[in-house]
């Protein structure tokens, strides 16, 4: 593996005055690396979920190359971020506002790395067979993990915004991309896509934050635009959230969740129907009961969305935290596949 460049930079940092004086605000770190051979037309830009950094696609709990490197090695100049409060990019109370708690052990075990082992979990639970370890305190995996998590804002709405704001400026910069985003990375996705729907030219949303129109926990916001807490551009356009009327649309079938969507008729979003989406969803993840909710959601409102069940792909037995599974290199090929398939894989 060669490289022709690799480095970092900043995006979407503001001058903020404080009683101690002017501070940098809301930055977002980038890392790249660019292939001596680019082999296919647009950079892939990861973006992690959570309490996470861009670590979640540079390397897996167990110390085997990420995602990061994989999509590196078969020819893509690749970003990686730590959105604005996470990793790298610093937060503060001065500079950002208040902070949640850090993870525990028992939320990461019960919703990531051991699911099956905990009580009160959903029906696929039992199957989650992926994680490299125990998943369970002692676990040296799981240690890793847990040492890459850290606290995230408090308000979701201003979480989004400052994502928005540096996803954006991010592609002003290096031209047109594929957004591959996770979990509370998703909005980056959307986002960026509505503000500049002509740079983004696929999105891969891994178990995205949902489902629509969700409340989270934590007092943390909800969803209120549907798949963000913020605005997004809708056709015809909506002067505030609750101009979006919703109603229930039942499970596909049993051991699904009921996920709200547009009542019709459905507004559209005009700015994200010009480019190919794939919400991929593992077995036996929390998400797996609800992520169809965000598809029925997204082709309603005119967008080209696929559901990329994992299982019906041969790809079995993982959680939320696929990237950081065993399987983690064939789950990469398959997205890499479907990439090149529906983006596009011309040399440039």
């Amino acid at each position: 593996m060669v490289l022709a460049d690799q480095g970092f930079f900043w995006t979407g940092l503001v001058r903020q005055q404080t009683p101690n004086g002017t501070i940098a605000a809301g930055q977002m770190f980038v890392q790249y690396q660019i292939p001596e051979h680019i082999r296919h037309p647009y950079p892939i830009v990861m973006v992690h979920g959570g309490g996470g950094q861009g670590t979640d696609f540079l390397g897996t709990a167990d110390g085997r190359p990420g995602w990061a490197t994989y999509f590196l090695k078969q020819g893509y100049a690749v970003y990686v971020v730590d959105r604005p409060g996470h990793g790298r990019s610093p937060l503060h109370p001065e500079a950002l506002g208040p902070m949640t708690p850090p993870l525990t052990y028992e939320f990461a075990m019960t919703l990531f790395s051991a699911p099956g082992k905990q009580p009160n979990s959903w029906p696929n639970a039992q199957k989650h067979n992926q994680w490299p370890g125990s998943g369970v305190v002692g676990d040296p995996a799981l240690d890793q993990f847990i040492a890459t998590q850290g606290p995230f804002l408090v308000f979701l709405a201003q979480t989004q915004l400052l994502m928005q704001r540096a996803g954006a400026e991010l592609l002003d910069r290096i031209g047109p991309a594929v957004l591959l985003t996770h979990s509370m990375g998703a909005p980056f996705g959307w986002l960026v896509a509505d503000s500049r729907p002509h740079l983004v030219k696929g999105i891969v949303a891994v178990e995205p934050m949902g489902p629509p129109f969700a409340q989270l926990p934590m007092g943390l916001g909800d969803l209120s635009y549907g798949l963000t807490a913020i605005p997004m551009t809708f056709d015809p356009p909506v002067q505030g959230p609750t101009e979006l009327r919703r109603e229930i649309r039942k499970a596909p079938k049993p051991g699904l969740a009921d996920c709200f969507v547009q009542k019709e008729p459905a507004r559209r979003l005009p700015n994200l129907a010009s480019m190919p989406v794939a919400v991929v969803t593992s077995e036996a993840s929390a998400w797996s009961m609800h992520d169809h909710g965000t598809v029925d959601y997204l082709v309603q409102a005119g967008v080209r969305a696929v559901h990329l069940r994992l299982e019906d792909h041969g790809l079995r037995g993982n959680g939320h935290l696929m990237m950081q599974e065993k399987n983690s290199d064939d789950i990469a090929a398959f997205l890499e596949r479907w990439i090149a398939e529906y983006v596009g894989s011309r040399p440039r």
